[in-house]
């Protein structure tokens, strides 16, 4: 099990997926940092659960700060920060591609780098935040799905690497949550969003935490993630 006052650190904090684990993670007593672009939802955040918040654009993470630089060892890392854009191949700028990539993958794929010796120190556990749309491509989404294709190779590349390291590699791919991001997503397509039918983030919270409780001899590569279809 994940002792008590370990670090972890979790990207896209002031989300509906990274509110969610920052509560979590704070309240099993774990020591949390919380990495969201500078703003008030982040100082609010970070006030109520008593986390250290790491104000970081993903879009240039030239540098880690110092909440992040400073620690010796990091006992897990979630990337739950993401964007998502509804848009045809014809329709997505140059500018929106790369912004996509950047936040999505390239990112994420520094502040890992980063934090590498830390993670090798606490032989800790990185979890991405994949998606259902990482597995296949999706008309009119192609940007962001291309976007969590190349973050899966990211960590499985990651985890071949580092497994003699003792750092463990878990990408969740969840076919629907009921975030504000969903939201916008579900409207953009044209589709229903109704929470009813859809995981919450508290849930979704409690599968990453449960990653962190499995025994040592147990390593968890991949996990797809559905609401239960609905009874009538």
């Amino acid at each position: 099990m994940l002792l008590a006052m370990a670090s972890v650190v979790i990207t896209g904090a002031t989300g509906g997926i990274g509110s969610a684990l920052v509560r979590l993670f704070t309240e099993r007593g774990d020591d949390v940092v919380a990495v969201s672009r500078p703003s008030a939802a982040l100082e609010a955040l970070c006030e109520e659960t008593k986390a250290v918040g790491a104000p970081l654009d993903l879009l240039r993470p030239t540098s880690l700060p110092p909440a992040l630089a400073d620690l010796p060892v990091v006992d897990g890392l979630v990337h739950a920060a993401g964007t998502s854009e509804v848009l045809s191949v014809e329709d997505t700028s140059y500018e929106l591609w790369q912004e996509t990539m950047a936040v999505n993958v390239t990112g994420p794929a520094e502040l890992t780098r980063g934090l590498l010796p830390a993670l090798r120190a606490g032989q800790g556990r990185v979890v991405f935040v994949n998606a259902v749309a990482g597995l296949h491509a999706v008309p009119r989404w192609a940007a962001y799905a291309g976007s969590k294709a190349a973050l899966t190779e990211l960590a499985d590349s990651l985890r071949l690497e580092e497994s003699v390291n003792g750092v463990r590699v878990t990408s969740i791919y969840p076919g629907g949550i009921a975030t504000e991001m969903l939201r916008k997503v579900r409207a953009g397509f044209g589709s229903e969003f109704d929470r009813a039918r859809l995981v919450s983030p508290e849930s979704f919270a409690v599968v990453v935490a449960s990653l962190f409780d499995m025994p040592p001899d147990v390593d968890v590569h991949e996990i797809a993630l559905k609401p239960p279809p609905v009874v009538r």
